[in-house]
């Protein structure tokens, strides 16, 4: 029901629904229910469990009125509703019992309001107004149901230049060090590692998000991603390898667009093919991380993304990480590759292969797994750069520190009308 959960307006979903055991009472519902714009015919004859038995079978409405009139037992019966109820419904009860510690015993067990029998026209009118107040709500501490977002997708220019525990380890550091609310997104569909880095099992949500976009609504997000701590969760997939992928990329915009009205970060770990065969998987992202190594191929690709991104992604701030860096092992130098690219390397993480296996051993992300690593130390620089709360005078590039930040316009991202959304009723 309504209390446990902070869920968004449900888009697929009957947005009303009662179960009433007597007719006086369907008389007085149903004019009001029609005043609202809702159909007659969702007022149902029958009470609590012709509610449950109903909805054990089907989906539950967004505003749920339920008759406890016939329940011995309200409470428990209010129990039973709670297990076959979708998040994020809002339940109002009636009923005979005019006693002020039933009423608080409800409200505490979730339910929105209880309305006493015989019923009135304008209670039952001020009720459901308030139910649907709650769907329109702004969560709270939202400025006018407006927040600020950053998404940054990680792309690897080559295979295997560790943009995935690049991308792992900057959704931990945001979700754990700076306690911001994340999503980490692996659009590696057949052969992601962004569940396997955090020693979890990816589930199905990516995968029903690909094969049905229209069920993609804040109850799907909250159901379908699998939380990897108090402030990460994530959505990933391994799907089978003899299943080509069949999307356009619609379903991936619709999560990112979920993705931003219910966390404050997102990271995206974007394979080079999902990002040239899905070019508008891009059009709401802040930074683009590109993730290369000291090779003449790298390079080449880095030019080539570099002028990618410059033209079908201009507003998107590219930030150029050198991984798995041995300057004694490069095939190339770090210089010889700044000028092939023709701008500075913002970041070098060292290679450390004995910390990548600790990090496998243990389950971990890598930072999380080696606090104390030279590449941990130039991963969190990285987080602190997209936060915007460096403390460091000098970039690593050796320009001049300036927070990421100042690159995002967030007048534009905060003018797009924010969805409606359906916040936890005290």
């Amino acid at each position: 029901m309504n209390a446990p959960w902070k869920s968004g307006l449900p888009g697929n979903r009957d947005p009303f629904s009662a179960y009433i055991c007597d007719d006086n009472a369907l008389d007085v519902l149903r004019p009001v229910v029609i005043e609202l714009g809702w159909q007659p015919e969702k007022c149902n004859k029958g009470g609590l469990r012709n509610a449950v038995q109903s909805l054990s079978v089907s989906a539950s409405p967004a505003i749920l009125v339920v008759d406890l009139s016939e329940s011995g037992d309200p409470l428990n019966d209010i129990n039973a509703l709670a297990e076959v109820c979708e998040p994020g419904t809002v339940v109002i009860a009636i009923g005979q019992v005019n006693d002020v510690r039933l009423y608080r015993d409800l409200l505490a067990s979730g339910i929105h309001d209880y309305l006493l029998k015989p019923l009135s026209p304008q209670a039952v009118h001020d009720a459901l107004n308030q139910a649907l107040a709650v769907f329109m709500s702004p969560k709270a501490g939202d400025a006018d149901g407006a927040k600020r977002h950053i998404s940054t997708a990680v792309v690897g220019t080559r295979g295997g230049v560790g943009a995935s525990t690049i991308a792992t380890s900057l959704a931990w550091l945001f979700s754990e060090a700076h306690k911001s609310p994340t999503a980490l997104l692996d659009l590696d569909v057949h052969f992601g590692t962004g569940a396997l880095a955090l020693d979890l099992e990816p589930g199905r949500g990516l995968t029903d998000a690909i094969e049905n976009p229209s069920r993609i609504d804040p109850l799907f997000i909250e159901r379908a991603m699998v939380r990897a701590g108090d402030n990460l969760s994530i959505l990933s997939a391994e799907a089978p390898i003899n299943q080509p992928l069949m999307t356009d990329g619609s379903a991936f915009v619709q999560l990112e667009d979920e993705f931003r009205q219910a966390f404050e970060m997102t990271v995206i770990d974007l394979p080079r093919n999902m990002l040239i065969n899905f070019p508008q998987l891009l059009a709401d992202v802040n930074l683009v991380v590109l993730t290369c190594e000291l090779t003449l191929a790298s390079a080449r690709d880095t030019i080539r993304l570099l002028s990618w991104l410059k033209t079908n992604a201009a507003h998107a701030h590219p930030m150029i990480v050198a991984n798995k860096v041995q300057p004694a092992l490069a095939e190339i130098s770090k210089a010889d590759f700044e000028a092939s690219i023709e701008r500075k390397v913002d970041f070098v993480v060292p290679y450390d292969i004995k910390a990548a296996s600790n990090a496998a051993k243990l389950g971990q992300v890598f930072v999380d797994a080696n606090r104390s690593s030279k590449a941990t130390v130039a991963i969190r620089q990285i987080a602190e750069r997209v936060m915007g709360v460096s403390s460091d005078d000098v970039a690593p590039s050796g320009g001049e520190k300036k927070s990421l930040l100042g690159n995002f316009d967030f007048k534009a991202m905060l003018a797009k009308k924010p969805k409606v959304d359906l916040t936890k009723a005290d």
